[in-house]
């Protein structure tokens, strides 16, 4: 099939790529000249594991293509629409102006039969919003939501072989046309086994709001009782293993830590809240909030244990942070934690250093008054304390013997519970966790 994809941020490009790998013929729109210059080179703008390699490989066989052209997308059966949502300034909800820009500018190249397919994260009742724009204009279009379920670092193998399809359609019915379209564009994954949902548009709008407000909630779960656990002098890692032990729990997202970042998670549950007051459901999602703050509240809570590491005082204090993206396997640092407390760090008066495998260049941009150092090594060097904030491997695995010649004061804050206490300890430094004892 001729497949358009109208944004080719994070979402967009992954999904280009992946669709021209399934064999369909994609063309990758988007208003960015640099961007789709980059992508049309087979480099991706941003750092995701495997995805170079893939536009390279598909873009060999010319089923894959850029352009900022939107006209290009006149003859494709099928627009993917992958423009972002982020917050609004000063507001909790999301802004819309890209996906409305996205939508009304396909409108003059569609055809009867066309598919109109939104990926985009949006607020309920967006789809609705817009399938009547789409039926106006061209009444045998239709528009279907289609929500990602991507884990940045695991994009490729998420949108190769998801864990689900939703497929969001006007009438919630199996028999609309859109599904035998969709069932096409995917088949390769859905032979292979892969299960999906015909639902209606608000439901599969809620889908993915859902299931983040869902994560983010047990992440908020598991830091709440870290705070608990430190107050009683428990471990939050092996009640973490324990409680996980329940399958009607699970061990998944539940690692205390300094909390959740990225462009995905807190924006999100704040444009789910925002939209539930709009519909006058504000109660529902009240909780959120206390999700929300326990979540910010980790980030102060580790600048706390860094003055006590350091002595009470962080005046002078040299601290090496490990880690600026907000995950490993991933450049990002949207409302990274990672670099908040850095940040935060800085102006309580230590000297801190950066480093970061990938996305040192991005946290410049966000905090070009920090140091930064991309090699690990040198960034230790004579630092009075380490705080590591982002679980890169090369991290976890660091040896306290070896790095014990490097720093002045062998003392290091494991903000993500990765490291072995009692080896560290054995080596001779002052450990502390988070929700550890």
């Amino acid at each position: 099939m001729r497949i358009s994809v109208i944004g080719c941020g994070y979402l967009g490009a992954v999904h280009a790529a992946c669709m021209a790998k399934l064999g369909h013929e994609v063309v990758g729109i988007d208003v960015d000249e640099r961007k789709i210059a980059e992508l049309a080179a087979a480099r991706a703008p941003f750092y995701e594991p495997g995805l170079e390699d893939l536009l390279r490989e598909v873009q060999e066989t010319g089923r894959l293509s850029f352009t900022t052209n939107l006209a290009e997308a006149r003859g494709s059966a099928v627009h993917f629409v992958c423009v972002g949502t982020p917050q609004k300034k000063g507001e909790n909800g999301a802004d819309l102006s890209f996906v409305d820009a996205a939508a009304n500018g396909i409108l003059p190249y569609l055809s009867p039969g066309d598919l109109v397919v939104g990926k985009s994260t949006v607020p309920v009742g967006t789809a609705s919003r817009l399938a009547e724009l789409v039926r106006k204009e061209q009444p045998g279009a239709h528009l279907v939501w289609n929500p990602e379920f991507l884990r940045e670092g695991h994009a490729v193998s998420d949108t190769l072989n998801p864990d689900r399809f939703v497929y969001g359609v006007v009438d919630g019915s199996e028999e609309h046309p859109a599904v035998s379209i969709l069932d096409e564009v995917y088949s390769a994954p859905l032979a292979s086994g892969t299960p999906r949902l015909v639902t209606d548009h608000p439901t599969a709008e809620l889908v993915k709001t859902a299931a983040n407000s869902f994560l983010a909630t047990k992440i908020s779960f598991i830091n709440a009782m870290a705070e608990l656990c430190e107050a009683a002098g428990a471990d939050v890692s092996q009640l973490a293993d324990a409680i996980g032990m329940d399958d009607r729990i699970g061990r998944k997202f539940l690692n205390a830590g300094i909390g959740f970042g990225g462009g995905c998670l807190p924006k999100d549950i704040r444009a789910f809240m925002a939209r539930a007051g709009e519909l006058g459901a504000d109660q529902a999602l009240t909780f959120l909030r206390e999700v929300d703050a326990i979540n910010m509240r980790r980030r102060t809570r580790v600048v706390e244990l860094s003055r006590e590491l350091c002595g009470g005082s962080l005046l002078g204090q040299r601290i090496t942070v490990l880690g600026a993206a907000f995950k490993p396997e991933s450049d990002d640092v949207r409302d990274s934690p990672a670099l908040s407390i850095a940040a935060q760090l800085q102006l309580q008066g230590a000297v801190v250093t950066v480093t970061d495998p990938k996305a040192l260049s991005n946290a410049y941009q966000r905090f070009p008054e920090l140091n930064y150092e991309a090699d690990s090594g040198t960034a230790v060097q004579d630092a009075d304390a380490l705080l590591l904030l982002t679980e890169w491997k090369e991290y976890c695995d660091l040896d306290p013997y070896e790095l014990a010649v490097s720093v002045s004061s062998k003392r290091i804050l494991d903000g993500r519970n990765v490291l072995d206490p009692s080896k560290w300890r054995a080596a001779g430094w002052t450990y502390r966790g988070l929700g550890r004892s």
